[in-house]
Parts: structure tokens; sequence; C-alpha cells
């Protein structure tokens, strides 16, 4: 079964970091592209950071400058760095991304089950 395992989440204090994984499972299957997502309590759902197949990167404006999105293709993982944490960036992240079968050019979008942040003194 493909599925999209995060992990990372948790309690830090304000100004503390924390790094959030995404692995993909699933025999044969690559990650294409990549991004994070994360919705508060009676919020939208909204796009947090984006990465390519080739490793370009993009940021939404809140969280430039303090949060990465990498990924390390061996491991069929996309990670995400936050640093200097606010309580505002308390959410339910994401991982959202595009998967490949190796020698198909079909792709098929999978989400990850969600992993709580919450940032608090």
């Amino acid at each position: 079964q493909v599925q999209l395992v995060e992990s990372g989440g948790g309690l830090v204090q304000p100004g503390g970091s924390l790094r959030l994984s995404c692995a993909a499972s699933g025999n044969g299957f690559i990650i294409n592209t990549a991004g994070w997502y994360r919705q508060a309590p009676g919020k939208q759902r909204e796009f947090v950071a984006g990465i390519s197949s080739g490793g370009s990167t993009s940021y939404a404006d809140s969280v430039k400058g303090r949060f990465t999105i990498s990924r390390e293709n061996t491991r069929n993982t996309v990670y995400l760095r936050m640093n200097s944490l606010k309580p505002e960036d308390t959410a339910v992240y994401y991982c959202n991304a595009d998967l490949m079968r190796v020698g198909s050019p079909l792709q098929y979008n999978y989400w990850g089950q969600g992993t709580q942040v919450t940032v608090s003194s």
C-alpha cells in the first residue's frame, strides 16, 4: 500500500525548532514534487513550502527565512526544518506529494495523515 508517513511534530516553545519528515512507502514509488501545508483550528488549509524534483523550493511569505524544505531521494523522504517558531505556526502540518512508479510517467497525488505542531510557552 502506498502512503506518506509523517513524523516530527510536537510541542515547542516560541523561538524553538522542529524538523518534520515525510516518507513515501510502497515498493517502486518515488517522490516527484512535494509540499507541506498546514491547517490551524477554524482556518483553511494553507500552503507552507514546496520542492520540485530538481530541488527548487518555494515558501509562503509567513515562513520565508525561518522554514527550509529539503529532500533526500535515497530515503524517499522530504523534510521541513522549522526555526524561530511562533505561536501562530501552531497547526496540523500535512505533507502532499506526487508519487511516480519507477518506469512510468503516471503520477499519483497523496496526502499524509498530518502531524500536530504546537508552539506555546
